[in-house]
């Protein structure tokens, strides 16, 4: 989302002249788009804008601005707390920020706005038909939260749940087909509980209507609430041939007292007979998950249970942390909260316990031929010997599998290949090896014959 977000600032700058940079010496204009889910997500935010502290010294005009959840969460607090800083702006003001720019240019004044005014403004979200070198986008769906976990910051930073119009959305969506995009992402807090309140599609019909836009090949979204997971979402990882077969499903706890405090609204059996059922639909689905550990008042006997849940489900891939108190939420209040060293240690037993299962799930696809989104050259490129006759050879390109697996490859040595451009073609991949987090592979021979079609 925070990746989204400052995608719609850049794009929302460019009428009054500004462009990106790589570098913040030479930057006129800084933007910190923040995260307040976690403590430490936080206290990286202060620890940057304390560097460029140096640097505000060295260019006085230097604007610096500070947007996102801790900006909403902190508001005038943090324009007291660091002096040199210009602006503070919500998570509903990205569309205001062309004004306020404008105004500090002009006045050389300081600004604060974290309104949050009710509903969707649609002027926020727009398609740059310039940015053509990306395969995938993220598209934001909704914003804001109604679920009110007990540990979680979000309706306090981003809001009430909102959705936006259908129309729109696809609209957005078929912008960004034309400047290039071959997959979208689709973004919130809680998809599944899309226009529940403005009545107007449920989310597994907007996904039928994004299906059939000519020319997008996949479509992802993220992120999924149990409680609401549908039996109509469910078979549309059957029905939808664009929808790629990967839900991010988080669980947070496998102890029921544990959920119940958290107030997740679900249980774990409730959650294991949703698993059961997307496995049935769609045998080949990918599941990956949220982990909280030591959440206050859990036991050794409570994170067992989750350990157990992992054991039970075998995801292909999990996200944990330890637990943090974040401010305004109700589990800050809870009692026996639990020792940081205690969450370190369940910490590292959790992802150890997942990290057999990731593994054995990318071994079981060695040998098999894969359909890859190829997203462009890996960043991690293999050495390319200076005396070999055929440099080409040793281009690696990375994309990714509907399953959403990493897979890296170099075409072979059929010469046809080296000089192709894969960007944006689904290809086949017959998968050689399985490393902790990735696929490596080879192009099959068919990958060279279709051109951009899909094989």
């Amino acid at each position: 989302m925070n990746v989204y977000d400052s995608e719609q600032i850049s794009k929302g700058l460019k009428p009054l002249q500004y462009k990106m940079t790589s570098s913040p010496e030479m930057a006129d204009l800084i933007i910190v788009n923040t995260c307040a889910i976690r403590e430490k997500a936080e206290q990286k935010v202060f620890s940057f804008l304390g560097r460029l502290a140096r640097l505000k010294r060295k260019k006085p005009d230097l604007i610096l601005g500070v947007g996102g959840c801790v900006a909403q969460q902190e508001g005038l607090n943090i324009l007291k707390r660091l002096p040199y800083l210009d602006l503070v702006f919500g998570t509903h003001a990205i569309g205001r920020l062309p004004g306020m720019i404008e105004r500090i240019e002009a006045k050389k004044c300081r600004i604060v706005d974290v309104e949050m005014p009710e509903g969707i403004d649609e002027s926020v979200f727009s398609v740059d038909t310039e940015d053509r070198d990306r395969v995938a986008s993220f598209v934001t769906i909704m914003q804001g939260c109604d679920n009110y976990c007990t540990y979680c910051v979000v309706p306090f930073v981003r809001g009430r749940e909102a959705s936006r119009n259908p129309e729109k959305i696809v609209g957005e969506i078929r912008g960004l087909v034309e400047s290039g995009i071959k997959e979208v992402t689709l973004l919130g807090q809680n998809v599944n509980s899309f226009d529940k309140k403005e009545g107007l599609c449920s989310f597994p019909e907007l996904l039928s209507l994004i299906n059939k836009i000519d020319g997008l090949l996949r479509i992802r979204f993220t992120t999924s609430h149990p409680k609401d997971l549908s039996d109509d979402l469910i078979y549309a990882f059957k029905n939808l041939d664009k929808l790629c077969n990967h839900i991010h499903l988080p669980v947070q706890s496998g102890s029921d007292s544990v959920l119940k405090r958290m107030n997740r609204k679900y249980s774990s059996d409730y959650y294991l007979a949703k698993v059961d059922k997307l496995r049935n639909i769609c045998p080949d689905i990918a599941i990956t998950s949220d982990f909280i550990v030591g959440f206050p008042g859990e036991t050794e006997d409570d994170f067992n249970e989750t350990l157990d849940l992992i054991k039970t489900v075998q995801y292909d891939d999990i996200f944990a942390f330890k637990y943090s108190d974040r401010p305004n939420v109700p589990s800050t209040l809870f009692r026996h909260k639990i020792s940081e060293q205690d969450k370190k240690d369940r910490l590292i037993e959790l992802l150890k316990s997942q990290e057999y299962y990731t593994k054995k799930r990318n071994e079981v696809l060695v040998g098999s031929t894969q359909s890859i989104l190829v997203e462009g050259l890996s960043k991690k490129q293999v050495k390319t010997d200076a005396n070999s006759e055929n440099i080409h050879q040793n281009i690696q390109w990375t994309g990714r599998t509907s399953t959403n697996k990493i897979v890296n490859f170099i075409p072979n040595n059929d010469t046809s290949f080296h000089d192709e451009n894969f960007s944006g073609r689904i290809i086949n991949v017959r998968i050689e090896k399985a490393l902790s987090h990735s696929l490596q592979g080879i192009p099959t021979l068919d990958s060279r014959f279709r051109g951009n079609d899909i094989i």
